[in-house]
């Protein structure tokens, strides 16, 4: 009989085992792997949170510094595709060549003046995301970390950092004139033309279209080529692991 409640026992605290929640067993886990120095989940999403923190950090100084956008050909922002008629009929319309050239000049200035815009704006989407596949991003391509944060907050990216684009595009930056007075000047002579006989008899169309979303998209892609670059950077060069944690979690891959 005593066998009998003594087997019982054991059933019952298996039971129990089994129905221990998993927070605590994985909090029992996280201990275990702390205390034998191995690193836990939540130490290689800090630790890729970090990389990106860091990535960001030296994405946005170069890109902030003058020609940071213009000069790099990787990231330089050209005028948009619906430019394209405009730009194969350049010539045959009297200074629109040098306008072409001025608007993208302006339009890179406008991105490296918002460039500073968007470290506080990263920062606050790296640190409030949720890595739930840590070790997979820790151990894949070695842009894996920004590939998972342009999946998960680009719109919200896009949506923060757009005012920011649209300002700097308003500001006088080159010669006292903005990227948007180029572009509207760019875009009137254009439309004359493209309503004149010569340019019915080559069926161009008229351009209307807004700067800022165009080259808000065109920045954040020039800003996650950035941070790529650096991730690769880390997770490839010991010297660009800039902190203990970075060192632990990119030196035990």
């Amino acid at each position: 009989m005593k066998l009998i409640r003594n087997t019982s026992t054991l059933i019952l605290i298996g039971l129990l085992a089994l129905n221990t929640s998993c927070d605590i067993l994985n909090q029992v886990v996280s201990t275990v792997d702390q205390s034998s120095g191995k690193l836990t989940t939540d130490q290689v999403a800090q630790g890729l949170k970090e990389a990106l923190k860091v990535g960001t950090d030296v994405a946005v100084k170069k890109l902030n510094a003058t020609d940071g956008y213009y000069l790099d050909q990787i990231v330089k922002i050209n005028t948009p595709p619906e430019t394209q008629e405009l730009i194969t009929y350049a010539k045959k319309v009297p200074g629109l060549d040098k306008l072409i050239g001025d608007v993208v000049l302006q339009i890179n200035r406008s991105a490296e003046d918002a460039a500073k815009q968007a470290a506080p704006i990263f920062v606050n989407a790296i640190t409030s995301m949720t890595i739930a596949d840590a070790w997979e991003i820790l151990n894949g391509a070695d842009t894996a970390a920004t590939g998972y944060l342009r999946e998960k907050t680009f719109s919200q990216l896009f949506n923060l950092y757009r005012p920011s684009v649209r300002n700097s595009l308003d500001k006088p930056i080159v010669a006292g004139v903005s990227a948007n007075q180029s572009w509207n000047q760019l875009t009137k002579k254009w439309n004359l033309f493209a309503g004149s006989v010569a340019g019915k008899l080559l069926s161009v169309k008229q351009i209307n279209y807004t700067l800022d979303e165009y080259v808000t998209k065109q920045a954040l892609r020039g800003l996650f080529i950035k941070v790529a670059d650096q991730e690769k950077l880390i997770r490839t060069d010991i010297n660009a692991r800039t902190s203990e944690l970075l060192r632990r979690v990119f030196g035990n891959r």
